[in-house]
Protein backbone atom coordinates (compact mmCIF):
# COMPACT_ATOMS: atom_id res chain seq x y z
CA UNK A 1 0.00 0.00 0.00
CA UNK A 2 2.80 2.35 1.04
CA UNK A 3 4.99 1.19 -1.55
CA UNK A 4 2.08 1.84 -4.39
CA UNK A 5 1.28 5.24 -2.77
CA UNK A 6 4.97 6.13 -3.02
CA UNK A 7 4.83 5.35 -6.95
CA UNK A 8 2.01 7.40 -7.47
CA UNK A 9 3.52 10.50 -5.79
CA UNK A 10 6.76 9.69 -7.34
CA UNK A 11 4.98 9.58 -11.17
CA UNK A 12 2.88 12.52 -9.87
CA UNK A 13 6.16 14.92 -9.57
CA UNK A 14 7.72 13.45 -12.45
CA UNK A 15 4.88 14.94 -14.47
CA UNK A 16 4.97 18.16 -12.86
CA UNK A 17 8.38 18.22 -13.55
CA UNK A 18 8.23 17.35 -17.49
CA UNK A 19 5.39 20.19 -17.76
CA UNK A 20 7.90 22.58 -15.83
CA UNK A 21 11.05 21.74 -18.25
CA UNK A 22 8.44 22.14 -21.07
CA UNK A 23 7.46 25.73 -19.73
CA UNK A 24 11.39 26.46 -19.14
CA UNK A 25 11.64 25.79 -22.59
CA UNK A 26 8.83 28.06 -23.83
CA UNK A 27 9.60 31.20 -21.25
CA UNK A 28 13.71 30.36 -22.14
CA UNK A 29 12.50 31.01 -25.91
CA UNK A 30 10.56 34.81 -24.95
CA UNK A 31 13.59 35.56 -22.93
CA UNK A 32 16.10 35.18 -25.17
CA UNK A 33 13.76 36.28 -28.19
CA UNK A 34 12.31 39.21 -26.54
CA UNK A 35 14.10 40.59 -23.39
CA UNK A 36 17.55 39.45 -23.80
CA UNK A 37 18.01 41.83 -27.32
CA UNK A 38 16.44 45.16 -25.77
CA UNK A 39 18.27 44.64 -22.96
CA UNK A 40 21.28 45.09 -25.26
CA UNK A 41 23.32 41.67 -23.97
CA UNK A 42 22.82 40.17 -27.32
CA UNK A 43 21.42 40.86 -30.60
CA UNK A 44 18.97 39.31 -33.58
CA UNK A 45 15.82 37.29 -32.42
CA UNK A 46 15.30 33.87 -33.00
CA UNK A 47 12.50 31.60 -35.37
CA UNK A 48 8.95 31.41 -33.94
CA UNK A 49 8.66 29.01 -31.22
CA UNK A 50 6.47 26.59 -33.34
CA UNK A 51 9.16 25.84 -35.84
CA UNK A 52 11.14 24.28 -32.40
CA UNK A 53 7.89 22.65 -30.80
CA UNK A 54 9.69 19.14 -32.68
CA UNK A 55 12.54 19.76 -30.21
CA UNK A 56 10.47 19.38 -27.29
CA UNK A 57 9.71 15.14 -26.67
CA UNK A 58 14.27 15.34 -27.83
CA UNK A 59 14.27 18.03 -24.49
CA UNK A 60 12.04 15.97 -22.16
CA UNK A 61 13.78 12.67 -23.19
CA UNK A 62 17.58 13.74 -22.36
CA UNK A 63 16.08 15.21 -19.30
CA UNK A 64 13.78 12.35 -18.18
CA UNK A 65 16.54 9.51 -18.23
CA UNK A 66 19.52 11.52 -15.79
CA UNK A 67 16.49 11.94 -13.48
CA UNK A 68 15.86 8.56 -13.04
CA UNK A 69 19.33 8.02 -13.31
CA UNK A 70 20.17 10.51 -10.20
CA UNK A 71 17.19 8.75 -8.33
CA UNK A 72 15.30 12.33 -8.33
CA UNK A 73 12.35 10.15 -7.63
CA UNK A 74 12.95 8.00 -4.71
CA UNK A 75 11.49 8.63 -1.15
CA UNK A 76 13.17 11.93 -0.04
CA UNK A 77 11.66 12.16 3.40
CA UNK A 78 14.65 11.68 5.00
CA UNK A 79 16.78 13.55 2.18
CA UNK A 80 18.27 17.02 2.84
CA UNK A 81 17.51 19.73 0.56
CA UNK A 82 21.20 20.42 -0.05
CA UNK A 83 21.19 16.97 -1.50
CA UNK A 84 18.19 17.09 -3.27
CA UNK A 85 19.16 20.47 -4.89
CA UNK A 86 22.95 19.22 -5.84
CA UNK A 87 20.86 16.33 -7.75
CA UNK A 88 18.50 18.47 -9.48
CA UNK A 89 21.91 20.78 -10.57
CA UNK A 90 23.34 17.13 -11.71
CA UNK A 91 20.82 16.25 -13.97
CA UNK A 92 20.17 20.13 -15.71
CA UNK A 93 23.85 20.59 -16.77
CA UNK A 94 23.73 16.45 -17.96
CA UNK A 95 20.79 16.93 -20.02
CA UNK A 96 21.91 20.56 -21.06
CA UNK A 97 25.07 19.19 -22.61
CA UNK A 98 23.90 16.39 -24.12
CA UNK A 99 21.28 18.18 -25.65
CA UNK A 100 23.35 20.60 -27.05
CA UNK A 101 25.70 17.59 -28.41
CA UNK A 102 22.29 15.90 -29.74
CA UNK A 103 21.98 18.61 -31.87
CA UNK A 104 25.46 18.75 -33.49
CA UNK A 105 25.44 14.82 -33.58
CA UNK A 106 21.89 14.68 -34.73
CA UNK A 107 22.29 17.77 -37.20
CA UNK A 108 19.11 19.04 -35.87
CA UNK A 109 20.26 22.77 -36.72
CA UNK A 110 20.03 21.63 -40.86
CA UNK A 111 16.71 19.82 -39.60
CA UNK A 112 15.03 22.80 -38.10
CA UNK A 113 16.92 25.69 -40.16
CA UNK A 114 18.45 24.80 -42.96
CA UNK A 115 22.08 27.08 -42.56
CA UNK A 116 21.01 28.67 -39.59
CA UNK A 117 21.91 27.17 -36.12
CA UNK A 118 20.01 26.90 -32.77
CA UNK A 119 20.59 29.47 -29.98
CA UNK A 120 22.96 27.55 -27.84
CA UNK A 121 22.26 30.95 -25.58
CA UNK A 122 18.63 29.69 -25.63
CA UNK A 123 19.27 25.93 -24.75
CA UNK A 124 21.39 27.54 -21.40
CA UNK A 125 18.78 29.97 -20.51
CA UNK A 126 16.15 26.79 -20.51
CA UNK A 127 18.63 24.47 -18.35
CA UNK A 128 18.71 27.64 -16.14
CA UNK A 129 15.19 28.53 -15.89
CA UNK A 130 14.50 24.85 -15.43
CA UNK A 131 16.99 24.18 -12.75
CA UNK A 132 15.06 27.16 -10.59
CA UNK A 133 11.49 25.37 -11.28
CA UNK A 134 12.65 22.42 -10.49
CA UNK A 135 14.14 23.57 -7.11
CA UNK A 136 10.68 25.87 -6.42
CA UNK A 137 8.66 22.57 -6.92
CA UNK A 138 11.09 21.11 -4.07
CA UNK A 139 10.49 22.91 -2.20
CA UNK A 140 7.23 24.11 -1.82
CA UNK A 141 6.64 19.91 -1.78
CA UNK A 142 8.63 20.15 1.47
CA UNK A 143 6.71 22.68 2.61
CA UNK A 144 3.58 21.54 2.40
CA UNK A 145 4.87 18.16 3.57
CA UNK A 146 5.95 19.49 7.19
CA UNK A 147 3.10 21.88 7.04
CA UNK A 148 1.02 18.43 6.75
CA UNK A 149 3.31 15.99 9.21
CA UNK A 150 3.05 19.02 11.77
CA UNK A 151 -0.65 19.00 11.72
CA UNK A 152 -0.71 15.06 11.86
CA UNK A 153 -1.26 14.13 8.24
CA UNK A 154 0.97 11.73 6.33
CA UNK A 155 3.23 10.57 9.34
CA UNK A 156 4.47 6.66 9.94
CA UNK A 157 4.23 5.20 13.73
CA UNK A 158 7.48 3.22 14.39
CA UNK A 159 8.97 0.52 16.54
CA UNK A 160 12.07 0.05 17.45
CA UNK A 161 13.39 -3.66 18.30
CA UNK A 162 16.42 -3.65 20.56
CA UNK A 163 18.40 -1.63 23.00
CA UNK A 164 21.81 -1.30 21.12
CA UNK A 165 23.81 1.48 20.52
CA UNK A 166 22.46 1.38 16.89
CA UNK A 167 18.76 1.44 18.05
CA UNK A 168 19.40 4.43 20.46
CA UNK A 169 21.24 6.28 17.60
CA UNK A 170 17.77 5.12 15.40
CA UNK A 171 15.77 6.93 17.72
CA UNK A 172 17.78 10.39 17.96
CA UNK A 173 18.02 10.88 14.62
CA UNK A 174 14.35 10.90 14.09
CA UNK A 175 14.02 13.25 17.11
CA UNK A 176 16.43 15.77 15.50
CA UNK A 177 14.43 15.24 12.20
CA UNK A 178 10.77 15.47 13.33
CA UNK A 179 9.98 16.74 9.73
CA UNK A 180 10.54 13.45 8.17
CA UNK A 181 6.96 12.73 9.59
CA UNK A 182 8.06 9.64 11.91
CA UNK A 183 6.59 8.98 15.08
CA UNK A 184 8.45 6.58 17.63
CA UNK A 185 5.52 4.41 19.63
CA UNK A 186 8.05 2.64 21.89
CA UNK A 187 10.58 -0.18 22.18
CA UNK A 188 10.75 -3.63 22.00
CA UNK A 189 13.55 -5.52 23.60
CA UNK A 190 14.61 -8.81 22.62
CA UNK A 191 14.14 -10.45 26.08
CA UNK A 192 12.05 -9.92 29.38
CA UNK A 193 13.32 -6.67 30.86
CA UNK A 194 13.15 -4.55 33.69
CA UNK A 195 13.28 -1.16 31.50
CA UNK A 196 10.58 1.08 31.48
CA UNK A 197 11.52 3.69 29.10
CA UNK A 198 14.34 4.29 26.74
CA UNK A 199 15.41 7.62 24.99
CA UNK A 200 12.28 8.79 26.63
CA UNK A 201 10.31 6.58 24.80
CA UNK A 202 8.25 3.54 26.45
CA UNK A 203 9.36 0.10 26.71
CA UNK A 204 6.34 -2.16 24.92
CA UNK A 205 7.74 -5.71 25.64
CA UNK A 206 9.81 -7.72 24.11
CA UNK A 207 10.25 -9.61 20.95
CA UNK A 208 7.35 -12.36 22.57
CA UNK A 209 5.18 -9.88 23.10
CA UNK A 210 6.00 -7.72 19.50
CA UNK A 211 2.86 -10.21 18.00
CA UNK A 212 0.89 -8.40 20.52
CA UNK A 213 1.77 -5.43 20.49
CA UNK A 214 1.64 -5.22 16.38
CA UNK A 215 -2.24 -6.22 16.92
CA UNK A 216 -3.16 -3.68 19.49
CA UNK A 217 -1.22 -0.61 18.39
CA UNK A 218 -1.61 1.27 15.15
CA UNK A 219 2.03 0.36 13.58
CA UNK A 220 3.28 1.32 10.05
CA UNK A 221 7.08 0.15 10.22
CA UNK A 222 9.34 -1.98 12.63
CA UNK A 223 13.13 -1.17 12.91
CA UNK A 224 15.04 -3.85 13.87
CA UNK A 225 18.36 -3.06 15.23
CA UNK A 226 20.45 -6.32 14.84
CA UNK A 227 23.85 -7.61 14.34
CA UNK A 228 24.86 -9.88 12.08
CA UNK A 229 24.85 -12.57 14.18
CA UNK A 230 21.22 -12.14 15.21
CA UNK A 231 20.03 -11.82 11.42
CA UNK A 232 19.42 -15.56 11.58
CA UNK A 233 16.75 -15.39 14.70
CA UNK A 234 14.75 -12.56 12.82
CA UNK A 235 12.89 -15.21 9.70
CA UNK A 236 10.18 -15.56 12.47
CA UNK A 237 9.66 -12.01 13.21
CA UNK A 238 10.03 -11.08 9.67
CA UNK A 239 7.24 -14.28 8.53
CA UNK A 240 4.81 -12.79 11.54
CA UNK A 241 5.04 -8.67 10.21
CA UNK A 242 4.44 -9.72 6.80
CA UNK A 243 1.42 -11.48 7.29
CA UNK A 244 -0.22 -8.32 8.77
CA UNK A 245 1.31 -5.67 6.31
CA UNK A 246 4.14 -4.30 8.45
CA UNK A 247 6.82 -2.80 6.71
CA UNK A 248 10.26 -4.23 8.58
CA UNK A 249 13.58 -2.19 8.07
CA UNK A 250 16.82 -3.40 9.51
CA UNK A 251 19.47 -0.86 10.87
CA UNK A 252 22.47 -3.13 10.70
CA UNK A 253 25.71 -3.00 9.60
CA UNK A 254 27.13 -6.63 8.99
CA UNK A 255 30.04 -5.93 7.64
CA UNK A 256 31.65 -2.80 9.81
CA UNK A 257 35.31 -2.47 8.22
CA UNK A 258 33.85 -2.66 4.94
CA UNK A 259 34.09 0.85 3.46
CA UNK A 260 32.45 0.53 0.28
CA UNK A 261 29.15 1.72 -0.93
CA UNK A 262 26.29 -0.65 0.01
CA UNK A 263 23.54 -1.52 -2.39
CA UNK A 264 20.52 -3.83 -2.10
CA UNK A 265 19.31 -5.61 -5.35
CA UNK A 266 18.45 -9.28 -6.47
CA UNK A 267 19.20 -11.53 -9.09
CA UNK A 268 16.31 -13.87 -10.81
CA UNK A 269 14.52 -13.56 -7.23
CA UNK A 270 17.27 -13.80 -4.74
CA UNK A 271 18.32 -10.79 -2.76
CA UNK A 272 21.89 -9.36 -2.68
CA UNK A 273 23.69 -6.95 -0.78
CA UNK A 274 26.47 -5.34 -2.54
CA UNK A 275 29.42 -3.78 -1.73
CA UNK A 276 31.20 -2.00 -3.90
CA UNK A 277 34.12 0.59 -3.83
CA UNK A 278 33.73 2.33 -7.50
CA UNK A 279 30.91 3.61 -8.86
CA UNK A 280 28.28 1.32 -9.36
CA UNK A 281 24.60 2.99 -10.59
CA UNK A 282 24.50 1.71 -14.29
CA UNK A 283 22.14 4.50 -15.37
CA UNK A 284 24.78 7.21 -14.42
CA UNK A 285 27.63 4.68 -16.29
CA UNK A 286 25.96 4.46 -19.28
CA UNK A 287 25.08 8.20 -19.00
CA UNK A 288 28.97 8.49 -18.57
CA UNK A 289 29.36 5.99 -21.62
CA UNK A 290 26.94 8.11 -23.91
CA UNK A 291 29.12 11.21 -23.45
CA UNK A 292 32.22 9.71 -24.40
CA UNK A 293 30.83 8.18 -27.76
CA UNK A 294 29.30 11.36 -28.38
CA UNK A 295 32.17 13.54 -27.92
CA UNK A 296 34.94 11.11 -29.23
CA UNK A 297 33.10 10.63 -32.62
CA UNK A 298 32.14 14.74 -32.64
CA UNK A 299 36.52 15.24 -31.49
CA UNK A 300 37.73 12.80 -34.28
CA UNK A 301 35.37 14.20 -36.87
CA UNK A 302 36.60 18.15 -35.54
CA UNK A 303 40.15 17.52 -35.15
CA UNK A 304 40.88 15.20 -38.41
CA UNK A 305 42.92 18.15 -39.83
CA UNK A 306 44.90 18.35 -37.04
CA UNK A 307 45.23 14.49 -36.51
CA UNK A 308 46.71 14.38 -40.11
CA UNK A 309 49.00 17.41 -40.07
CA UNK A 310 50.52 15.94 -36.57
CA UNK A 311 50.57 12.55 -38.62
CA UNK A 312 52.49 14.18 -41.73
CA UNK A 313 54.89 15.75 -39.40
CA UNK A 314 55.85 12.47 -37.47
CA UNK A 315 56.56 11.19 -40.68
CA UNK A 316 58.57 13.62 -42.43
CA UNK A 317 61.18 14.63 -39.38
CA UNK A 318 61.76 10.98 -37.71
CA UNK A 319 61.84 7.80 -38.88
CA UNK A 320 59.01 4.75 -37.52
CA UNK A 321 55.67 4.50 -37.60
CA UNK A 322 53.34 7.79 -36.81
CA UNK A 323 51.14 6.19 -34.34
CA UNK A 324 52.62 4.32 -31.18
CA UNK A 325 50.72 1.43 -29.85
CA UNK A 326 51.41 -0.16 -26.15
CA UNK A 327 49.45 -2.38 -24.00
CA UNK A 328 47.60 -1.36 -20.90
CA UNK A 329 46.25 -2.13 -17.87
CA UNK A 330 42.40 -0.91 -18.22
CA UNK A 331 38.75 -1.77 -16.40
CA UNK A 332 39.72 -4.16 -13.61
CA UNK A 333 43.01 -5.32 -15.31
CA UNK A 334 41.79 -5.74 -18.94
CA UNK A 335 44.49 -5.55 -21.36
CA UNK A 336 43.95 -3.44 -24.26
CA UNK A 337 46.04 -1.53 -26.95
CA UNK A 338 46.84 1.94 -26.14
CA UNK A 339 47.40 4.31 -29.35
CA UNK A 340 49.53 7.69 -28.64
CA UNK A 341 51.04 9.57 -31.84
CA UNK A 342 54.78 8.56 -31.59
CA UNK A 343 57.14 10.82 -29.84
CA UNK A 344 60.02 9.54 -29.37
CA UNK A 345 62.76 7.54 -31.77
CA UNK A 346 62.49 3.83 -33.06
CA UNK A 347 63.19 1.37 -30.74
CA UNK A 348 63.11 3.70 -27.49
CA UNK A 349 61.70 0.75 -25.75
CA UNK A 350 64.73 -0.85 -25.95
CA UNK A 351 67.06 2.12 -24.79
CA UNK A 352 64.67 2.15 -21.56
CA UNK A 353 66.83 -0.21 -19.52
CA UNK A 354 70.17 2.21 -20.21
CA UNK A 355 67.75 5.14 -18.68
CA UNK A 356 66.55 3.32 -15.68
CA UNK A 357 69.36 4.46 -13.10
CA UNK A 358 67.53 8.26 -14.30
CA UNK A 359 63.96 8.17 -13.57
CA UNK A 360 62.71 10.95 -12.14
CA UNK A 361 59.32 9.46 -10.72
CA UNK A 362 58.83 7.52 -6.80
CA UNK A 363 57.21 4.31 -7.57
CA UNK A 364 57.02 2.00 -10.53
CA UNK A 365 56.93 4.54 -13.32
CA UNK A 366 59.34 6.02 -15.73
CA UNK A 367 59.65 9.42 -15.93
CA UNK A 368 62.10 11.59 -17.09
CA UNK A 369 62.27 15.50 -17.71
CA UNK A 370 64.74 15.72 -20.31
CA UNK A 371 64.27 12.46 -22.20
CA UNK A 372 66.97 12.00 -24.71
CA UNK A 373 64.37 9.42 -26.70
CA UNK A 374 62.35 12.24 -27.56
CA UNK A 375 62.03 14.10 -31.03
CA UNK A 376 62.06 17.37 -31.56
CA UNK A 377 58.25 17.29 -32.57
CA UNK A 378 57.61 14.96 -29.95
CA UNK A 379 58.57 17.36 -27.14
CA UNK A 380 56.20 19.84 -28.61
CA UNK A 381 53.36 17.02 -29.05
CA UNK A 382 53.90 16.02 -25.17
CA UNK A 383 54.12 19.57 -23.75
CA UNK A 384 50.25 20.20 -24.89
CA UNK A 385 49.43 16.49 -24.48
CA UNK A 386 48.56 16.23 -28.47
CA UNK A 387 50.20 12.96 -28.37
CA UNK A 388 46.82 11.40 -26.39
CA UNK A 389 44.83 12.31 -29.30
CA UNK A 390 44.44 9.52 -30.82
CA UNK A 391 43.69 7.33 -27.58
CA UNK A 392 39.66 9.51 -28.52
CA UNK A 393 39.64 6.07 -30.96
CA UNK A 394 39.69 3.94 -27.50
CA UNK A 395 37.12 5.87 -26.20
CA UNK A 396 34.99 5.36 -28.96
CA UNK A 397 35.86 1.21 -28.73
CA UNK A 398 34.89 1.61 -24.91
CA UNK A 399 38.29 0.35 -23.64
CA UNK A 400 39.25 4.35 -22.04
CA UNK A 401 36.51 7.40 -21.13
CA UNK A 402 37.29 11.14 -21.58
CA UNK A 403 37.89 11.17 -17.23
CA UNK A 404 39.35 8.45 -15.29
CA UNK A 405 42.65 7.55 -13.72
CA UNK A 406 45.23 7.21 -16.79
CA UNK A 407 45.95 3.59 -18.30
CA UNK A 408 49.20 1.83 -16.91
CA UNK A 409 51.60 -0.55 -18.37
CA UNK A 410 51.10 -3.84 -16.98
CA UNK A 411 54.36 -4.03 -15.55
CA UNK A 412 53.99 -1.00 -13.64
CA UNK A 413 50.68 -2.37 -12.04
CA UNK A 414 52.24 -5.67 -10.69
CA UNK A 415 54.17 -3.83 -8.58
CA UNK A 416 51.75 -1.62 -6.80
CA UNK A 417 51.15 -1.80 -3.61
CA UNK A 418 47.74 -3.98 -2.48
CA UNK A 419 45.69 -0.31 -1.80
CA UNK A 420 47.11 1.35 -5.07
CA UNK A 421 45.50 -1.41 -7.62
CA UNK A 422 41.65 -0.19 -6.42
CA UNK A 423 42.46 2.76 -9.17
CA UNK A 424 41.62 -0.25 -11.77
CA UNK A 425 37.99 -0.56 -10.66
CA UNK A 426 37.13 2.43 -12.94
CA UNK A 427 37.53 2.67 -16.60
CA UNK A 428 40.37 4.70 -17.87
CA UNK A 429 40.47 8.39 -18.94
CA UNK A 430 42.36 11.11 -21.42
CA UNK A 431 42.16 13.02 -18.53
CA UNK A 432 42.41 12.97 -14.74
CA UNK A 433 42.43 14.91 -11.29
CA UNK A 434 45.91 14.09 -11.61
CA UNK A 435 46.16 15.82 -15.13
CA UNK A 436 44.58 18.96 -13.41
CA UNK A 437 46.05 19.14 -10.32
CA UNK A 438 50.14 19.29 -11.37
CA UNK A 439 50.37 16.60 -13.50
CA UNK A 440 54.31 15.19 -13.74
CA UNK A 441 54.90 17.54 -10.86
CA UNK A 442 53.37 15.29 -8.43
CA UNK A 443 55.13 11.92 -6.78
CA UNK A 444 53.50 8.83 -7.48
CA UNK A 445 51.76 8.21 -4.42
CA UNK A 446 49.99 11.59 -4.45
CA UNK A 447 49.02 10.60 -8.64
CA UNK A 448 47.30 7.17 -6.74
CA UNK A 449 45.58 9.29 -3.75
CA UNK A 450 44.05 11.84 -6.25
CA UNK A 451 43.08 8.52 -8.83
CA UNK A 452 41.39 6.93 -5.62
CA UNK A 453 39.93 10.60 -4.55
CA UNK A 454 37.96 10.44 -8.23
CA UNK A 455 36.71 7.10 -7.66
CA UNK A 456 35.41 7.77 -4.02
CA UNK A 457 33.85 11.12 -5.57
CA UNK A 458 32.49 10.63 -9.19
CA UNK A 459 30.00 12.15 -10.28
CA UNK A 460 28.99 13.33 -13.91
CA UNK A 461 29.37 16.68 -12.40
CA UNK A 462 32.97 16.20 -11.36
CA UNK A 463 33.31 14.78 -14.86
CA UNK A 464 32.53 17.81 -16.26
CA UNK A 465 34.59 20.42 -13.80
CA UNK A 466 37.80 18.04 -15.22
CA UNK A 467 36.64 18.69 -18.49
CA UNK A 468 36.95 22.34 -18.17
CA UNK A 469 40.13 22.44 -16.15
CA UNK A 470 41.92 20.34 -18.28
CA UNK A 471 41.67 22.54 -21.51
CA UNK A 472 43.72 25.56 -19.66
CA UNK A 473 46.27 22.74 -17.86
CA UNK A 474 47.07 21.24 -21.35
CA UNK A 475 47.17 24.92 -23.40
CA UNK A 476 49.89 26.38 -21.09
CA UNK A 477 51.62 22.98 -20.34
CA UNK A 478 51.73 22.98 -16.70
CA UNK A 479 53.50 20.01 -15.40
CA UNK A 480 54.26 18.10 -18.73
CA UNK A 481 57.52 16.74 -19.32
Amino acid sequence: MLKERARIIALAVFTADLLLVAAAFGLAHWLRDGLVPQLGVLSGHLYPLSTFLPLLPVVLLVWALPSWGFSLYRSHRTIPFVEEIRELLKVCVVATVVFILAIFFLRLDERLLGDDRISRTWIVLAGLISLVALIGLRAVLRLTARYLRARGYNYRTILIVGTSDTALGVSESIDRHRYWGYRILGFITREESDLERVNGYPVLGSLEELRHVVDNETVDEVIVASSRDELGSMERLLVELQEVGVVVRFALNPFPHASGRLSVGELDGIPLLSFSSAPSSQIQLLAKRLVDVVASVFLLLLLAPLLALIALLIKITSRGPVLFRQVRSGLNGRRFTLLKFRTMVRGAERLRPALDHLNEMSGPVFKLRRDPRVTAVGWYLRRFSLDELPQLWNVLRGEMSLVGPRPSIPEEVSEYKRWQRRRLSMRPGLTCLWQVNGRNALDFDAWMELDLEYIDSWSPLLDLKILAKTIPVVLSGRGAW
